[in-house]
């Protein structure tokens, strides 16, 4: 028994992030369930797992035999009763849509072992949203992770009022067992710290493209050079995030805050990108095309020939 005494986990969605969290705790020693109720999704969280293989062993020098035992540790499932009927930890990554989140907490709770945890990876919703509803609110709390989960290895925690010590003591070993550094926070705040202002960034960044202020590229690159170091900019994050789940962000607390900017950059993303099947990194195409985006090119900041010069006068040009 491991000291969060969290060895089965099941992780609800297998979005971008779902997925990942699966594949991670998976490779950290974890027994993992992946779910989701189609079967067409499971199909392309498996094909996702194929190319994190590929990055794990490329970025951490994971062995053939590492990739081996990982993938002996994940089961696929799309039903819920199989997924978490023996569970330590349910980890909830389902889509930012509070009806959806709320629907599987109640389903949930009939079919859950009394030692089972719950947490939720929700972008920006609080603990207390859903505390209620999974009815076991004393073992619910927020584990928020960030994209690129093998590299950029945090874990924020959030309780609610009725969030009981013990139960922050065992997610909190947890994240440390997989290789993440937790971050306590302290009272509830819609967007954790990373969040607050990592969205905050993008919002203005859409907005600058939006509204026909620059283009994606410049804004990244503006970005890159004032953050020398860096591998992306703002709209390059977008692309790794997922169209869809930007725009669910910018659709809920756009219309929430009566932020009209919010909701053009909601419709934006929808009419330029996911009506046309663009996805992001996901599929292959965003606001860069994969595998070789634009600010992946080592010329992408540097400065420009002189030849250059016409093409941005016309730009600047009223």
């Amino acid at each position: 028994m491991t000291e969060s005494g969290i060895d089965k986990v099941a992780v609800l969605g297998t979005g971008v992030l779902g997925g990942q969290i699966a594949w991670h705790s998976a490779y950290m020693g974890k027994d993992v369930v992946a779910f989701n109720r189609r079967e067409e999704s499971l199909d392309k969280v498996r094909s996702a797992h194929h190319k994190l293989a590929q990055a794990y062993a490329e970025d951490l020098g994971a062995s053939a035999e590492d990739i081996t035992a990982t993938q002996s540790r994940i089961g696929y499932v799309s039903d819920l009763k199989q997924a978490v009927g023996e569970a330590d930890l349910v980890i909830e990554s389902l889509p930012e849509v509070p009806k959806i989140k709320t629907l599987y907490y109640e389903k949930m709770a009939e079919l859950l072992p009394e030692k089972t945890l719950i947490v939720t990876n929700s972008s920006t919703f609080m603990p207390r949203d859903f505390a209620e509803s999974t009815g076991r609110p004393e073992k619910f709390c927020s584990l928020h992770f960030a994209n690129k989960i093998w590299a950029l290895n945090l874990v924020e925690i959030m309780a609610h009022q009725g969030t009981m010590e013990e139960t922050l003591r065992a997610v909190a070993s947890f994240g440390i067992e997989i290789g993440q550094v937790p971050i306590a926070i302290q009272k509830e705040q819609n967007g954790y710290v990373l969040n607050v202002w990592l969205q905050a960034m993008i919002n203005a960044a859409v907005s600058l493209v939006e509204n026909g202020v620059s283009t994606a590229e410049d804004v990244d690159r503006t970005y890159m050079i004032a953050n020398r170091g860096c591998t992306m900019g703002p709209l390059g994050i977008v692309d790794m995030i997922g169209m869809r789940t930007q725009y669910e962000l910018f659709d809920h607390w756009g219309k929430a805050r009566n932020d009209h900017q919010m909701v053009k950059n909601a419709e934006f993303l929808k009419s330029r990108f996911i009506d046309r099947g663009l996805f992001g990194q996901e599929n292959g195409e965003g606001f860069y095309t994969y595998p070789n985006p634009g600010y992946a090119d080592p010329d992408f900041t540097s400065v420009p020939p002189l030849t250059a010069v016409d093409d941005i006068a016309s730009r600047v040009m009223l």
